[in-house]
């Protein structure tokens, strides 16, 4: 049974599973802004280029790693839940993959040149992610019960507790390569289209 919750948890809880089924949409007011704006981009070429670009890398590295341990049950829209993974990444940190979805949108911000507008997509991504995030954790408990209760002691939300990483890198990884790659090929064809658009709109500005 889920537990009894103060109206402001409540409404983390409703708005996170309103989010759930639409995020993939939840970035999109950041790629409208990352193509339109031009303002108050950076001149530190070297910074964007350089920084932008391994933030992206690092953030679906660590989706990658997630979904060989998690699968395809990373693209469901439903309230569809397998077993508990407490391996690999999800070792560190609970929301691996939502932590690595912020990497991304943080180093595309960066190769965009819009240093100021980082902490903004950092805040929207935040709230967004940690709403549906409440959700997932509702649906989870009453599902698991006190197996998930005890990994929600172990395992932060959101802080990659790096003192486990030997832990979690000597895990064997669930699936093969191939069905990892598979599973994430359309984040993968997402990132090479970003990053493309990004090289046109350098191309029309300058």
């Amino acid at each position: 049974m889920v537990e009894q919750t103060d109206p402001g948890t409540s409404g983390w809880i409703r708005a996170g599973g309103w989010l759930f089924t639409r995020r993939s949409w939840l970035p999109l007011p950041i790629v409208v802004a990352l193509l339109a704006v031009t303002w108050r981009q950076s001149q530190l070429v070297w910074l964007t280029r350089l920084a932008g670009p391994l933030l992206v890398a690092a953030g679906e590295g660590l989706r990658i790693w997630g979904v060989r341990h998690i699968g395809v049950i990373s693209r469901t829209r439903s309230g569809r839940t397998g077993a508990l993974v407490d391996s690999g990444p999800f070792h560190l940190v609970r929301n691996p993959l939502y932590v690595g979805n912020i990497g991304i949108w943080l180093g595309f911000t960066v190769s965009a040149g819009l240093l100021w507008l980082a902490p903004i997509v950092l805040l929207l991504l935040g709230l967004e992610y940690h709403a549906i995030v409440r959700w997932e954790e509702t649906l989870l408990v009453s599902r698991m019960g006190p197996e998930y209760r005890d990994y929600l002691t172990r395992v932060p939300r959101w802080r990659l507790r790096l003192s486990r990483l030997g832990g979690a890198l000597s895990t064997r990884a669930i699936y093969s390569w191939r069905d990892t790659l598979f599973s994430e090929r359309g984040t993968l064809i997402a990132i090479a289209a970003g990053y493309l658009l990004l090289a046109v709109k350098a191309a029309l500005v300058g």
